[in-house]
């Protein structure tokens, strides 16, 4: 990288306010300029180190927003663990890291270097979570672990884009028993 280094307190602003402004604004009212005069930065130090929002967003779902989650539950009880998972789970994706992925995942349709970026640093990692969790005996030996991760996320994803039926501890539940029974 050309240039002076990057000051990582005004990194951390760039990132929080971004984050802040997708919150605040949506996703798709997000400007590079908006970031950084949020973040009390000048625009070219913004370019500097990312070439565009979605650049900037993800860094900070991955960083900042990474902090807030602990690893999963291994109490020894599968499905309670399976259940805290989902919940932990479906309350980020209600706030504003929900946000950022629907707003990622729509940009990434058109740019197949953010959606490897997104499955590398986002998507594969959850999902390699939710299968790790799914494997301690949350569902029958047989069932595909790949498939049952497909269906969890994409319950998940389907009602948080259509907006028909809510993301919350109750769909945690039903989804857990669902696995459950499936033979």
């Amino acid at each position: 990288m050309v240039g002076r280094p990057r000051s990582e307190v005004a990194r951390k602003a760039i990132l929080r306010a971004a984050l802040d402004l997708c919150a605040r604004d949506g996703y798709q009212n997000v400007t590079m300029k908006g970031i950084a005069e949020a973040a009390g930065s000048g625009r070219q130090t913004v370019y500097r180190w990312w070439q565009t929002k979605a650049q900037v967003l993800l860094e900070s779902l991955t960083e900042i927003l990474a902090e807030d989650m602990p690893p999963p539950l291994d109490s020894g009880d599968a499905r309670a663990d399976l259940v805290a998972f989902l919940e932990q789970t479906f309350a980020l994706a209600r706030g504003v890291a929900g946000q950022v992925v629907v707003g990622l995942m729509a940009d990434a349709q058109s740019d197949p270097a953010l959606a490897a970026d997104l499955r590398a640093r986002i998507i594969g990692p959850r999902r390699a979570v939710l299968r790790s969790v799914l494997a301690r005996g949350a569902v029958p030996g047989d069932v595909d672990l790949e498939l049952a991760v497909d269906l969890v996320y994409g319950v998940m994803w389907y009602r948080l884009l259509n907006r028909h039926a809510e993301v919350n501890e109750d769909l945690a539940e039903e989804i857990s028993g669902l696995l459950a029974r499936i033979h």
